[in-house]
Order: C-alpha cells, then sequence, then structure tokens
C-alpha cells in the first residue's frame, strides 16, 4: 500500500500528525507489512497555522499512483477549495481507493468533486461549509461513505488513524496500536455507509 499524505500552507498541524503517527505502525503488521508513504505538496514546502515549516518529500506527484490520499484541515482550506491549480491536481486522485479526510480537509474532497452524493462530516464549527458539497452532512466523529472517509475536528485525528488501522489491518492491529500510543480512549461516532 503507498500512501499520500496532502500537505498545503494553512493546514492544522495535530490534523495531519495525529493520523500519521498512527497510520505509518501499518507496517508492524503481516497484513500491512511494506506500507509506504509520502508528504506531498504544491511546492518543497508547507507552513502550518502556527508558523511550523515542513519539508515535504514529492512535489505534486500523479496522485492517482497511491492507494491512499490523506487530506488534513486548518484554516487554509476555506481558500484551497477555490484554488483551480491546487483542486486540479486533487482531481488526480479520482481512481485512488481510498480517500480520507480530516477537519476541513472534507471541503478540499468536496470541491475535487469526491463527496458528490455521498454523506460525510468534518469539524462541527464548519459543517455548513460541508453543506454544498455532500448528499448530508453527518453530525458524527467519523463517517465511511463507500471508499471515502471524513472525519470530524482536530483530535479525531488519531481515532481516525486507528479506525484506518482497523479497516485495513483489523481490530487486534488497532488495538495493538492504541496500547503502543498508550491511547485509552474507546471510539466513539463511527459511521457507515456503502
Amino acid at each position: 500500500m503507498k500512501i499520500a499524505f496532502v500537505l498545503f500552507d494553512g493546514l492544522t498541524f495535530l490534523d495531519f500528525a495525529g493520523f500519521y503517527d498512527v497510520i505509518n505502525r501499518l507496517n508492524f503488521f503481516e497484513q500491512t507489512k511494506g506500507t509506504t508513504w509520502e508528504t506531498c505538496a504544491m511546492t518543497d514546502q508547507v507552513t502550518d497555522e502556527s508558523g511550523l515549516t515542513l519539508k515535504v518529500d514529492r512535489v505534486k506527484p500523479d496522485l492517482a499512483e497511491y492507494d491512499l490520499v490523506f487530506i488534513p484541515g486548518g484554516m487554509g482550506t476555506r481558500k484551497l477549495r477555490y484554488d483551480e491549480a491546487f483542486i486540479g491536481w486533487l482531481k488526480q486522485a479520482e481512481g485512488v481507493p481510498l480517500k480520507v479526510s480530516v477537519c476541513t480537509g472534507s471541503l478540499l474532497l468536496g470541491a475535487a468533486g469526491f463527496l458528490s452524493g455521498k454523506k460525510a462530516t468534518t469539524h462541527p464549527y464548519t459543517y455548513d461549509l460541508l453543506q454544498p458539497y455532500v448528499a448530508e452532512v453527518i453530525q458524527s466523529r467519523i463517517v465511511r461513505d463507500g471508499n471515502v472517509i471524513t472525519a470530524g475536528g482536530v483530535a479525531t485525528s488519531i481515532d481516525l488513524g486507528i479506525y484506518v488501522v482497523g479497516l485495513l489491518a483489523g481490530e487486534e492491529a488497532a488495538a495493538n496500536v492504541k496500547l503502543q500510543i498508550d491511547y485509552p480512549y474507546e471510539m466513539q461516532g463511527a459511521i457507515e455507509y456503502e
């Protein structure tokens, strides 16, 4: 499995880091050993909302090369959803088997057309911004509709990572990851539609 973490200026770092720290543990399990990942962006580095700068692995790779594309949220999504170059690049992921977002990353999935006719969620403060892109906004922490998984606000990124580990490597692997990261919380509000 090959994962692309799509980053951009104005992202919320915890949106990215919470999911990243959990999902890179897929290599600990036999069924998902050999998983690779790359950070990808339109430029060779991005700066988060608080000024933290991250160097990325690849600039504008063909997103069709990946098996899973992950998009974090952040204040940068508000303008970026109208950025034709960025959304055009994101549309390369149309055939990617699994598209995943946390927080307002769902606005970018929506702007690329990936949420059309689907149920999805986002940060509770921005349900209204998501509405034009979806069949229905679901006020829950994690929503899976077919091959698209969206998640709520910032800290949900950790739950989302555990959910995706469970999906790809099994519930025992997900429970193992929770022990590794000393995560005592039970996931709430994961809803699946097919």
